[in-house]
């Protein structure tokens, strides 16, 4: 399975990215003292949906027009509202670094990794205006420099590790490598993981592999739009996050419904909000 960022903007993975990701960024918020925000394959930053209209039109097109219940499902409309304004297009979609840059204050900072020098430089021009936080930009392997630029000085830091999975068995593998390193790095750090949810057997094996090496609280989310065993390209978008915030687990099923229900999802989909805990011993 392929997952890249501009074929598939604004669909229903990215919607439940974003708002999980704006959830996590208001959690580190509500301390006056400031954090590092790092993301290891960030992107272009912005992008245009006439690229993927079919895919946006099942996702966030299906939130606007209505009012939403959840604030966390209204705080996204309205940061995916203001970069629409910015860019005076409504054809526009926000990436999570703009949306992360977004919720950033003086007392924050940002690492953004790209591979790509092209999808750099564009991520350097959505960006070039952000607000007060300082911004970093590289162009690199974002696993790679996870073991330089954490631990922050700050102490305090959420990483969003998100690659395409183009080489879905090498990338899953990769994540999990990752998360083990940033947490032994940093092992009080928030780290938020998004993977592809195609076949329920090979997910949870993944997370039972990758729960046996973590000894932090580790909280699973997913939604599901089809039968985790059916033969479309997604079935559902999972976000793991280690060291999650004090009572997200709690708040969370209360937008995820509404998601769902927003998406239309079939009476076979679903979501899933749990703890991840590591397997019995035999």
């Amino acid at each position: 399975m392929k997952y890249r960022h501009a074929h598939h903007a604004g669909n229903f993975a990215d919607v439940h990215k974003h708002v999980t990701l704006l959830a996590l960024l208001a959690a580190l918020r509500r301390k006056d003292k400031g954090f590092l925000y790092l993301e290891t394959h960030a992107g272009r930053g912005l992008y245009d949906l006439a690229g993927s209209a079919g895919e946006a039109a099942a996702g966030i097109a299906r939130l606007e027009g209505a009012p939403c219940a959840a604030p966390e499902l209204r705080h996204y409309l309205e940061r995916v509202a203001e970069s629409r304004r910015a860019a005076g297009s409504n054809r526009q979609y926000p990436g999570s670094p703009w949306l992360a840059a977004s919720e950033l204050r003086v007392q924050d900072r940002a690492v953004f990794v790209e591979a790509q020098p092209e999808e750099a430089r564009a991520l350097r021009r959505a960006l070039h205006s952000a607000g007060p936080a300082a911004i970093r930009i590289e162009t690199g392997d974002g696993f790679e420099r996870l073991r330089a630029v954490l631990p922050p000085p700050e102490r305090r830091a959420l990483t969003l590790i998100d690659p395409p999975y183009e080489d879905t068995r090498g990338d899953f593998e990769r994540v999990r490598a990752g998360l083990t390193e940033a947490l032994r790095r940093f092992p009080t750090g928030i780290v938020a993981i998004w993977y592809p949810v195609k076949d329920a057997r090979d997910t949870e094996r993944w997370l039972s592999a990758l729960a046996r090496g973590i000894e932090r609280p580790v909280l699973v989310s997913e939604l599901r739009l089809f039968p985790c065993d059916s033969r479309v390209a997604l079935n559902g978008s999972g976000m793991l996050i280690a060291n999650p915030p004090y009572q997200l687990d709690a708040a969370m099923p209360g937008w995820l419904g509404e998601l769902r229900q927003r998406l239309g999802a079939p009476a076979d989909g679903g979501i899933v909000v749990r703890a991840l805990c590591p397997p019995r011993p035999a």
